[in-house]
């Protein structure tokens, strides 16, 4: 989950602690919230918000206490797939970094897109009925005795994926994520993990009885086995969940499905001078020595386009998680023209995230999307959004759909930034500064002859760019998506491209991203193509460059296939 979703928060969910620290802050967020016009709404801690959380809202859960209150929050947001933000109002907080002082600089930030959102991973564990989520770690471990006299040590049989780890004998063990990797882990000598979008499990003894036996750390996907030889404890985030266990049962651990999303601004202390204040990690004591300055492996993007290409590809990324939810579980339909022509409640909810990034960072310049003006300002700079490219596609559950997103200077196509969240590829250009996917630079083909190429078509109303072109080349293939064809072309995965008529918000990112992969793109009398056309809707030709002349000539030859394109 990307941060800049956050500017689209409409609700504000707080759990409070009893502390009496948390009434102060607690009263600086309502007014805070009343002043930027979102809802507030507060539970003690312990309390369940089901009665005042709104699934239909874009909802961010606020901790107002410790590390306690926030993993009572990770316990109830997660689920819901609500991002959190920790206020602390405690005394030793790990988890929890926004300080009281900050709490309205820091969610001004969360508000404005400006955060970012760590995705933990959770640990889900299943015993004796037991189904339970946590952030930090599952225990177990031995029950205490009555009689303090009495044995004191459990023994566990461990398998990981099938096969035995082996018999662990001690006071128990503790399966810890790396979040969790800084508490009871760290206690019993296990590795310290950076949590920030990390995913693995440990498997740590507590108390071994044998010197040899060391922490492990497998993949979140490994299903830990564990059996039980007596009565035994079962706790999950300190107790937050808590079971206890015969003889012979059988605890089942591996990473949790969804992660939990936590939000952190620029107020907040990085990990590392974390670690460092308040568990005393040596490396950071420098005796009184300067931190040295940061070494950055990327350079910070300097120029205007630069950085409106960067808040592109900030704001597709961010509706990867909202559209996946719901590809392909549509439950709200209306049309347009014709039952061919759907939206969806995901062009809305992708519409609003991206306009509202750009709206934060570019208020000056106009936006236009699919659905018309949504903000017109007479700026030389217009911003051009597709926000679900193949809706047909996305309704029905094919993968391939797309949102596209191009900067126009004076209707010139300068940015475009293609993004496909079922396959997280991502394709940017710059014009003058090449086309890159996934960050990686891209080409076009260089095949030179139009019977060797591959070729991709839009709507095709009476099949006759197929039936022409199918045998006298490698192949036609239609995906359902201008945006992706095109940068198909730029990578190499096609070597031309023909649409029977496309929408300046359909071709326009994919426009940049092709010719500065080398390709060309005009109509099929060869004239460069041109976004904002003579023509409402343009038919468009665009090859590898080295087929262009064979490919446009064989469609005037044949001007059946596109002279009933609208005027």
């Amino acid at each position: 989950m990307r941060g800049r979703r956050l500017a689209t928060t409409e609700e504000l969910v707080a759990i409070v602690s009893p502390a009496e620290e948390s009434e102060a802050a607690v009263q600086r967020l309502e007014t805070w919230a009343d002043d930027n016009g979102l809802g507030l709404q507060t539970v003690d801690v312990g309390d369940d918000i089901d009665d005042v959380y709104a699934p239909d809202s874009e909802t961010l859960g606020v901790t107002v206490g410790g590390d306690g209150t926030f993993l009572e929050g990770i316990k109830q947001f997660s689920p819901r797939n609500v991002p959190i933000l920790g206020v602390n109002t405690g005394t030793l907080a790990f988890l929890v970094r926004v300080d009281v002082d900050d709490l309205e600089a820091a969610l001004t930030e969360v508000v404005q897109g400006r955060a970012t959102i760590d995705e933990r991973q959770q640990v889900a564990v299943e015993a004796n009925g037991l189904e339970a989520t946590g952030i930090n770690d599952v225990m177990v471990k031995n029950v205490r005795p009555e009689n303090p006299i009495d044995r004191k040590i459990t023994k566990l049989d461990v398998f990981a994926d099938g096969q035995y780890v082996g018999e662990y004998d001690g006071t128990g063990l503790a399966i810890a994520t790396p979040t969790g990797s800084t508490g009871i882990s760290l206690s019993a000598n296990g590795p310290v993990h950076n949590p920030t979008n990390n995913s693995c499990l440990q498997i740590v003894p507590l108390h071994t009885h044998r010197m040899g036996v060391r922490p492990l750390i497998v993949s979140e996907n490994t299903e830990i086995r564990i059996v039980c030889s007596e009565e035994t404890d079962l706790l999950v985030d300190g107790g937050r969940f808590h079971e206890q266990l015969e003889t012979d049962d059988v605890i089942t651990v591996t990473g949790a499905k969804s992660t939990a999303n936590v939000v952190r601004t620029s107020y907040d202390d990085d990990f590392f001078t974390a670690i460092s204040e308040l568990l005393g990690w040596g490396a950071r004591d420098t005796a009184g020595k300067s931190i040295p300055p940061t070494i950055s492996s990327e350079s910070e993007p300097d120029s205007f386009e630069e950085r409106a290409c960067e808040l592109a590809k900030e704001a597709v990324r961010s509706v990867r998680n909202p559209l996946r939810n719901l590809h392909g579980k549509v439950e709200k339909e209306r049309y347009k023209t014709d039952a061919s022509d759907v939206i969806t409640e995901a062009d809305y909810l992708s519409e609003n995230i991206i306009t509202t990034a750009i709206e934060n960072e570019y208020p000056a310049h106009t936006i236009l999307t699919e659905e018309g003006v949504h903000t017109e300002t007479g700026s030389e700079y217009t911003w051009l959004i597709d926000p679900l490219d193949g809706t047909g596609n996305y309704a029905n559950g094919n993968p391939n759909y797309a949102v596209s997103l191009a900067l126009l200077e004076n209707d010139e196509p300068i940015v475009g930034v293609v993004y496909a969240p079922e396959t997280d590829e991502l394709w940017s250009a710059i014009a003058g500064e090449g086309a890159y996917k996934n960050g990686v630079p891209v080409t076009v083909t260089d095949r030179n002859a139009l019977e060797e190429s591959m070729l991709m078509s839009g709507y095709d109303p009476e099949g006759t760019f197929l039936s022409y072109f199918y045998d006298g080349t490698r192949g036609v293939r239609r995906l359902g998506s201008a945006a992706l064809h095109l940068c198909y072309l730029a990578n190499g995965s096609a070597d031309a491209v023909w649409e029977y008529d496309t929408y300046p918000w359909d071709v326009a990112a994919g426009i940049v991203i092709a010719r500065e992969a080398g390709a060309s793109v005009t109509d099929s009398s060869g004239t460069p193509f041109e976004v904002y056309g003579e023509k409402d809707r343009q038919e468009l030709v665009a090859s590898n460059g080295h087929i262009h002349d064979d490919l446009t000539t064989r469609l005037r030859d044949n001007e059946h296939l596109y002279n009933t394109v609208d005027n």
